[in-house]
């Protein structure tokens, strides 16, 4: 239960388990936020009481006037945090991002300005859309998240913040993928080339790079450039041997009678990574 002097704490640990969401348990009790001049204990106390009672939106608010109407307390930093950390609770998360941002504005060395861009990460992270939407969330996360391991690395919202953008990493390729397939279908190979082509550059680390690999030697055999074709297969059987992928691009160059048998060949005992691979063919 959170003690009056150590809101951060709760911060910290809370952060472990987000995401976290509750729905409000009706309006009793509620202290009115229009501006009324009270003392620091009442603010802090009516916030506190409607945070445990899960109404985050009435309890953020509550903070935000203990900062709105004691600046100079020992309470108005870490009110301003547990503004931010009720909003994300309560969904409000452009309300999150706005509250941590200016803590961070305010207080940028501060020992919680980690978990602040923490929480920007993850007010981003909790809008992400399916892969058929736009992404702009998306490469906010990223963005947000990459600052994060940029600016405070050692931390232990750093370490989460690597995990969470592979998973990103892997939606963005996967949106990729689903435009170079469209433009593969419309016959927009060029177009195809690039975003398949970006997949392979951009995303190495994620599971979408044996289809891109795949679906460019395919593009390049429709367009008859047959030796970027065989190139491009041969770093797909170098990189993932027994992948289906590539058990298809085999057929494909079969198919257009650039291999002799329409097995896939046997790859060397011995490989090394992706990216110097793709570079010593290309």
């Amino acid at each position: 239960m959170l003690k009056l002097n150590r809101p951060v704490a709760v911060l910290l640990s809370a952060a472990a388990v987000i995401p976290l969401a509750g729905c409000a348990h009706g309006n009793k009790n509620k202290l009115d936020t229009a501006y009324v001049a009270r003392d620091v204990s009442s603010l802090y106390t009516a916030a506190k009481k409607s945070m445990d009672e899960g109404d985050y939106e009435q309890s953020a608010k509550l903070f935000d006037e203990v900062e709105r109407q004691h600046p100079y307390s020992i309470w108005a930093r870490r009110a301003q945090l547990m503004s931010a950390f009720n909003y994300y609770l309560g969904k409000k998360y452009p309300q999150a991002v706005a509250s941590a941002q200016r803590f961070l504005t305010i207080h940028p060395g501060n020992a919680e300005a980690p978990y602040a861009q923490y929480l920007i990460g993850m007010s981003y992270y909790q809008q992400i859309d399916e892969v058929t939407r736009d992404q702009t969330m998306t490469q906010q996360a990223s963005d947000a998240f990459g600052e994060l391991v940029r600016r405070y690395p050692d931390t232990r919202y750093a370490a989460d913040a690597r995990l969470k953008m592979d998973l990103i990493s892997d939606h963005l390729a996967g949106k990729e993928m689903e435009i170079g397939r469209w433009y593969e279908s419309q016959h927009l190979y060029e177009a195809a080339i690039g975003r398949f082509q970006r997949v392979v550059d951009d995303y190495q680390t994620t599971n979408h790079v044996p289809e891109a690999l795949h679906r460019l030697t395919e593009v390049y055999l429709k367009l008859g450039l047959k030796d970027e074709a065989k190139k491009t297969a041969a770093v797909l059987g170098y990189n993932y041997p027994g992948s289906g992928w590539y058990e298809d691009s085999y057929a494909n160059l079969f198919d257009n009678g650039l291999v002799p048998q329409p097995g896939p060949a046997r790859p060397p005992d011995s490989r090394g990574f992706f990216a110097r691979a793709w570079n010593s063919i290309f």
